[in-house]
């Protein structure tokens, strides 16, 4: 008998936390590590970039010109690249180039562009461009001024995108059955909100120390713990391609857990798409197109309330140190928050309330506390006093904190109830649609959402001149996507539960084709 047979009923607890075969541990556990390790980096340096950029700017007003200027064309070379090495060599020497290239920008930001940041930064040209183009461009001018900066912002952000999306989760959707997949990317989504908790407790331990004359490097405490970050960083990333090496010599030429001509044929479907097909296929379906709006909407509002709030996050913690500890902090409040919806919350929202309930919680969540951090934020900028005598601290730390409960519950909805909900809108597509369609409504509509949102704060900054002054109309435009986010899911909803009462995969509802059409547009 073989060894699937005789494990084949999992316990009750085992099936709920652990839902997986002995002889699986050899494929699953380094997955995890590279997994762990990957979104380690990704939680370390998301904190960073902000606290390196956003205090040596003055303000947040830098972020969405560094979003749209640099993040958007950088993606693009960033993934023509991938595409290139991806036609040349093999996928796992894509691995090692890429994220070898990652780590070696940081390494030489950290040592060499940082130390010399007063030598290479162009000041004079900056003051020149600023008494040109005004205090309305004062984010245009700290991103050119601040490049060094404004690279390391970009490198860290790639990371998440090239690295862990582009990288990791292709290896995993080419190795991974969708009978492990079911059960395995599950523990996938704990092991990220794991890595989340120990880097912002490691990044916040760091970042409170002082200056220590003893450390061989560093001329401030603030630069001897982002060294010592970087080290980190460094260490992780080694480390991920050692496991990810062993993995190759000792797992993936084993048939028992991988199969190249499953992966072989998932890549066919994706590759006879252009961006062009890709795209026409999208707007063909009314199913699809809802995905598109609820992914859209989400990365938009999200933006334009984090830029809102970092922006008081640097009014309250000036310095890079005191910013990137608080930031820390809160990364580990949303892995713990992340983890126990993910065990406790989301499958059992979803198994007793439905689909259309569950999916609804996100933009509701994200409405109820953008409400609450706006309200605060403008009874602190037109009526101060009001709040003073309403709380026992300052009206600046009630919007920070606020703010920081926004931050912590829409990213912990966004990493467990919408990615599921997201995923199962999938589950009635044949596999071919399904690839079709979360190339277009996740990959382009992500990127476009985040510069979408960026866009928006452009336009308001040529005409307010600082993030603060445009508040009033960036919360109108919150409720605004968060009403067109609704009306998405009502009717991805409908879609959806009419799809699934069929009981079967089925192709994409087409807004040319009769029958199945007609149940949906």
């Amino acid at each position: 008998m073989s060894q699937v047979t005789e494990e084949s009923q999992f316990s009750k607890w085992r099936s709920y936390l652990w839902p997986i075969y002995n002889y699986e541990l050899k494929k699953l556990l380094p997955m995890l590590a590279i997994f762990f390790l990957i979104s380690f980096n990704y939680n370390i340096l998301r904190t960073m970039k902000d606290a390196i950029v956003v205090p040596n700017a003055g303000g947040a007003e830098v972020i969405p010109f560094i979003k749209v200027w640099v993040m958007f064309p950088g993606s693009l070379l960033m993934t023509f690249l991938f595409t290139r090495l991806s036609n040349k060599i093999s996928r796992e020497r894509v691995f090692y180039c890429l994220v070898s290239g990652f780590l070696f920008f940081f390494l030489i930001f950290t040592f060499v562009l940082y130390p010399l940041q007063d030598a290479i930064h162009p000041h004079a040209f900056a003051d020149n461009m600023h008494a040109t183009l005004g205090d309305n461009f004062k984010g245009l001018v700290a991103m050119c001024r601040n490049w060094s900066f404004t690279l390391f912002y970009a490198f860290s952000e790639l990371w998440g995108n090239i690295i862990l999306m582009m990288l990791f989760w292709g290896f995993a959707n080419q190795v991974t059955r969708l009978g492990e997949a079911a059960r395995f990317y599950g523990l996938f989504g704990v092991g990220a909100n794991m890595s989340g908790i120990i880097a912002g407790q490691v990044s916040a331990f760091l970042s409170k120390g002082d200056y220590n004359p003893n450390l061989p490097f560093g001329a401030t405490g603030w630069e001897q713990s982002m060294i010592i970050l970087i080290g980190f960083i460094t260490l992780s990333g080694i480390a991920a391609m050692g496991i990810f090496r062993w993995m190759h010599a000792n797992v993936l030429n084993d048939n028992r857990f991988y199969d190249p001509q499953d992966a072989k044929k998932d890549a066919d479907v994706v590759g006879k798409l252009s961006l062009r097909e890709c795209i026409s296929y999208l707007l063909k379906s009314r199913y699809l197109i809802s995905i598109a709006v609820i992914v859209l909407s989400y990365n938009i509002v999200i933006n334009l309330v984090e830029v809102m709030w970092k922006d008081q996050v640097r009014e309250l913690y000036p310095s890079s140190q005191d910013y990137n500890y608080y930031m820390s902090n809160i990364t580990t409040l949303i892995g713990f928050l992340a983890t126990f919806i993910s065990l406790f919350v989301s499958s059992n929202l979803i198994r007793k309330l439905g689909w259309r309930f569950a999916a609804l919680s996100t933009p509701v969540i994200l409405l109820v506390t953008s409400v609450l951090f706006f309200g605060c934020f403008f009874l602190k900028k037109y009526n101060s006093e009001l709040l003073m005598t309403l709380v026992p601290f300052s009206p600046l730390a009630l919007v920070v904190g606020l703010g920081t409960l926004q931050n912590i519950c829409s990213r912990g909805a966004k990493y467990t109830v919408f990615d599921a909900t997201r995923e199962m809108a999938f589950v009635p597509l044949s596999p071919e649609c399904k690839l079709k369609g979360k190339a277009v409504a996740e990959g382009v509509c992500s990127r476009l959402g985040k510069s979408g949102g960026s866009v928006i704060y452009q336009s308001l900054l040529l005409s307010f001149g600082t993030i603060s002054a445009s508040a009033p109309v960036v919360s109108g435009c919150i409720i605004f996507v968060i009403m067109v986010w609704t009306m998405a899911t009502y009717r991805l909803a409908d879609d959806f539960e009419s799809l699934t009462s069929q009981g079967k995969p089925v192709a994409v509802p087409s807004l040319d084709d009769k029958g199945l059409a007609e149940q949906v547009v």
